[in-house]
């Protein structure tokens, strides 16, 4: 199957999610989505509070090689069944989930310009930029509705992993976008992907 993937990336908070659904909202059954965030690597050997110290935001938390697998196979018109994580308890599940290959492939995730195999394979690499205190402001409000988090474990791991991985690993990834958004409601460049996507729909 003739597809185009699509790296969508950027700090914590950013917009990338947003930016996501609006393309997804957009061509509908066309796109699928892959999380990088799905195929963290499980824990089971580690307690809660052990689990709750990991650095996730460093590339080694992630079974990446993995992903790369399954995005090859996608792009060659095959089904795959990926890793499912709860955030509430640090760990991945027992689940897979049915990813099935499309015209549209979203892939989205703090690190997805971090590593070149993965690069090597998108077509196109967007980069969700947005001020540190929108994305701090953003990561808190998530977590604490949608994860289950407490206050005080947000700001720990936000100072302690989350803020020095970001300049370390997720920002200098910038530079190796294709485009840069303000943000994921940015309208002048989203017109700008859509044009390059139908574009690519076309060829």
């Amino acid at each position: 199957m003739e597809c185009i993937v699509i790296g969508i990336a950027g700090g914590s908070g950013s917009g990338k999610s947003t930016f996501t659904n609006r393309i997804r909202d957009l061509y509908g059954d066309r796109v699928t989505v892959v999380y990088h965030d799905n195929y963290y690597r499980r824990n089971d050997h580690l307690t809660m509070e052990e689990r709750k110290k990991i650095n996730y935001d460093h590339p080694d938390s992630l079974e990446t090689s993995l992903l790369v697998e399954h995005l090859a196979a996608l792009k060659k018109g095959q089904t795959v069944y990926g890793p499912v994580y709860d955030f509430s308890v640090h760990n991945r599940t027992d689940k897979t989930v049915e990813i099935k290959p499309n015209k549209i492939i979203l892939l989205e995730g703090i690190l997805v310009l971090q590593d070149e195999r993965l690069r090597d394979l998108l077509d196109i690499k967007i980069y969700v930029d947005a001020d540190s205190d929108e994305r701090v402001l953003r990561r808190v409000a998530r977590d604490v509705k949608e994860r289950g988090r407490d206050l005080d474990g947000i700001i720990a791991q936000y100072l302690n992993t989350v803020k020095p991985m970001h300049y370390i690993y997720v920002e200098p990834t910038r530079a190796m976008a294709d485009i840069v958004l303000n943000s994921g409601k940015n309208k002048v460049a989203f017109d700008l992907v859509k044009t390059k996507i139908d574009r690519l729909l076309e060829a």
